[in-house]
């Protein structure tokens, strides 16, 4: 009897710790913004308003989470209505056909021995194209909220996207809008 209750209590404890866990950004404490280079002089930034990130892992640095993104591209806002109203029209995301980037994590890889570092690799599907793409993630450590009480782990994910890979702007040169477009997202994610 007592090795079956040993039995029973070493499965349920095993099953305890490689139980997955799922965890959703707070919008209130999350941006997802982007920039680009304008005539090769200047910087414009932007940000999309509507997005959801969630990830899963087993492990509590986050070495095997899986991450996924959700993104209404017509919340894109550069703080310039004409320039929004573009960005949002068939010469740019064309949001009438392809409302919404996603992003799905297939691997992740810890870089050197910096704590918290990463690189993500996953498909990002833009502007009816899904490409592979890999970006920085750094996770910041995990917290409980103070005022929330909810366990909180913040991250910060960042990258360069090349827009003529998803053929968005063609009509614009690379001199005229960068084809390079660098990308960041800061988050706080709570345990579900």
């Amino acid at each position: 009897m007592k090795k079956i209750t040993i039995l029973i209590a070493t499965l349920f404890f095993s099953t305890f710790l490689l139980a997955q866990t799922t965890w959703k950004a707070d919008p209130m404490h999350s941006k997802l913004t982007f920039s680009t280079v304008h005539h090769g002089i200047s910087d414009i930034a932007g940000l999309f308003k509507t997005f959801e990130i969630s990830a899963t892992a087993k492990k509590a640095d986050f070495s095997d989470a899986t991450f996924e993104l959700s993104t209404e591209i017509a919340s894109i806002n550069t703080e310039v209505e004409m320039r929004d109203n573009h960005l949002r029209s068939a010469e740019f995301f064309d949001v009438e056909k392809y409302p919404k980037m996603t992003f799905k994590s297939t691997s992740i890889k810890k870089i050197g021995k910096e704590k918290g570092k990463y690189k993500l690799t996953g498909n990002l599907t833009l502007h009816g194209i899904t490409k592979p793409v890999t970006i920085n993630m750094w996770y910041r450590g995990t917290i409980t909220n103070p005022q929330s009480k909810a366990i909180t782990a913040g991250f910060q994910f960042s990258g360069i996207l090349k827009r003529s890979d998803f053929h968005i702007g063609s009509k614009f040169p690379a001199p005229m809008i960068s084809d390079e477009v660098k990308i960041k997202a800061d988050s706080e994610f709570t345990k579900q």
